[in-house]
């Protein structure tokens, strides 16, 4: 055990809780062809709806991110320890963010925990399973749902997903996660939206007005990235230029305009 264990793992000891070991060999996993490990399925009984997250600092090399995926009854999920956030949703953001939302993710995950001090858990999804509007993959199975444990699935209740999100340390998260079941069943998903401009023909004054919001809407759409992210202004804006996004006179909007009025062409 590293040093520093004693007092963490001493705390859990007085509460009567245990812990498994699983050893895992590496070279037998490539062998077999496997790229990733088959996860663990653990089932258990507690009156505690609680993470020992603590554990995880005691070898910790830094902070580390942590995914609790939680499947209930009667609603969403929350910490009542720490401060449960939504993740930044329904912001307009250029076009080219869709090539690259796996670095506009990471980058905008980053700003919002740094701006909660590191202390917040977050919630980036919440979502009914008895409903499907908008759905990213198909919902689970009863016996899927069953398989994962929730037992009570198919019996009247579908059940409650909620997704949350959480990068902690020693320092800033002292506390294992307690959670707590609510009543609230609103849907809730980080969305980004990209709004593609209209690239026919609009030879008329409502076009012209429309032609002439376009810069105005691109530029704020330059801001909320840059405040998301913490992205440069100037990287935002070469980048918008080369998909066709020019907000300014100067960055060829001109040119942009005379393309839209002969169709994109």
């Amino acid at each position: 055990m590293p040093d520093g264990a004693e007092a963490v793992l001493g705390s859990y000891i007085k509460q009567n809780m245990h812990f498994f070991v699983a050893k895992v060999n590496l070279g037998r996993m490539e062998a077999a062809g496997h790229r990733f490990l088959r996860p663990l399925q653990v089932r258990y009984e507690s009156k505690k709806f609680m993470l020992p997250l603590r554990l995880g600092t005691v070898n910790a090399a830094g902070p580390q991110d942590l995914i609790v995926l939680a499947l209930t009854r009667k609603g969403r999920v929350e910490t009542t320890n720490y401060r449960t956030v939504k993740v930044p949703t329904g912001m307009d953001v250029p076009l080219y963010v869709k090539d690259e939302f796996g670095k506009f993710y990471t980058a905008m995950f980053d700003r919002a925990v740094e701006r909660e001090d590191r202390r917040a858990v977050f919630l980036e999804y919440a979502w009914d399973l008895g409903s499907c509007d908008p759905c990213s993959a198909e919902p689970l199975a009863a016996a899927e749902l069953q398989a994962l444990g929730a037992g009570w699935a198919g019996r009247g209740n579908a059940g409650f997903v909620t997704r949350l999100h959480v990068r902690y340390d020693a320092a800033h998260f002292p506390e294992d996660l307690s959670f707590m079941e609510t009543r609230d069943r609103g849907n809730f998903q980080g969305r980004y939206v990209l709004r593609h401009p209209w690239r026919g023909d609009a030879n008329c004054s409502a076009g012209d007005q429309y032609w002439a919001s376009l810069p105005p809407r691109f530029a704020r759409e330059a801001d909320t990235l840059a405040d998301l992210t913490g992205w440069s202004p100037e990287r935002i804006n070469a980048q918008m230029r080369q998909t066709g996004q020019p907000f300014t006179m100067a960055s060829g909007y001109g040119d942009f305009i005379d393309r839209m009025l002969r169709g994109g062409r």
